[in-house]
């Protein structure tokens, strides 16, 4: 069960010990495979144009917590996304120190600082913000745990409305009451074609007046002519994105300039290489074995 790493370097480096380590086969990079029906598990970003060229292939890892830029995976090849702990924690991170920046006049204070501008605004409590998390996954939870601690009162909105320990959670049919609660509304989505162009008019026009948006789903989901829009009528106060459509944004764009919208670029968690191929072998294990693939992303859901 050999598997194909394709990536940068320095991730071939720690791989390779992991995995010699582990006393499991790997090559790094296609230059290297000599005997293409050796290959049953191929690791990567973004795959090789011809899968086929592979007749054994069992298994595609993708070595992010996304699949958005996966092909469609011939038949019987599955797709898996890496589970690493720290990504959860690092986007976690990422989206609180966000969610206080904005709850907290962070965009205001940096415009004012800009001109010198000694002004003080009145203060936010925690216990007064209500946080609204799309997308309850493992990073949603562990964003939700992590916002209720804090005070927040939070609240989740997911495809199956399935229970949160802590907080309230509403169905796919409940969007707009979920939104007309939410000061804090943090888009923590998998990128389908149901969430594509998701953050838009509407859905800015359910929230409170003089919410905040926390962007760190994928680009393709936030309409930025609808965010601005929203931002100029007052439906939204500030915004925080990691993800942008494209990615990055041509330097002209307005966004960079408005004092209203903070990025990044698209810096809110990476995956840990020895955790990568530590689940990489999981999953080879898991396959040897004909257990559940941890991590396996369903054809029609896309997550």
């Amino acid at each position: 069960m050999t598997l194909l790493l394709i990536g940068p370097s320095e991730r071939g480096r720690v791989w390779s010990q992991v995995f010699e380590e582990a006393g499991a086969p790997m090559v790094f990079g296609e230059d290297a495979v000599e005997d293409p029906t050796a290959i049953e598990h191929i690791a990567c970003w973004n795959p090789p144009e011809e899968l086929r060229c592979y007749p054994n292939l069992k298994t595609v890892i993708s070595t992010g917590a996304g699949v958005d830029q996966m092909p469609e995976m011939p038949e019987g090849v599955a797709l898996v996304r890496t589970l690493a702990p720290s990504v959860d924690e690092m986007v976690r991170d990422w989206v609180l120190m966000a969610s206080l920046m904005l709850y907290r006049d962070m965009p205001c204070y940096l415009a004012q600082a800009a001109e010198g501008d000694w002004r003080a605004h009145p203060p936010q409590r925690a216990s007064a913000g209500r946080v609204g998390i799309m997308g309850l996954g493992r990073i949603g939870r562990l964003t939700a745990a992590t916002m209720t601690d804090l005070g927040f009162e939070v609240a989740g909105w997911s495809r199956s409305g399935t229970p949160v320990p802590g907080i309230g959670v509403y169905r796919q049919d409940q969007l707009e009451p979920f939104l007309a609660r939410t000061d804090v509304l943090i888009c923590l989505l998998p990128l389908t074609d149901e969430t594509k162009g998701l953050l838009s008019t509407p859905v800015f026009g359910m929230l409170p007046p003089g919410a905040v948006l926390v962007h760190a789903g994928r680009g393709a989901q936030l309409d930025m002519e609808a965010m601005r829009a929203a931002l100029d009528e007052g439906t939204l106060k500030a915004a925080m994105l990691d993800v942008t459509e494209p990615e990055p944004l041509p330097k002209d764009h307005w966004a960079w300039q408005d004092p209203r919208v903070v990025i990044t670029p698209h810096i809110g968690g990476q995956t840990d290489s020895e955790e990568g191929a530590r689940h990489a072998l999981d999953v080879i294990r898991a396959s040897r074995e004909g257990g559940d693939l941890p991590g396996l992303v369903h054809r029609k859901k896309g997550y």
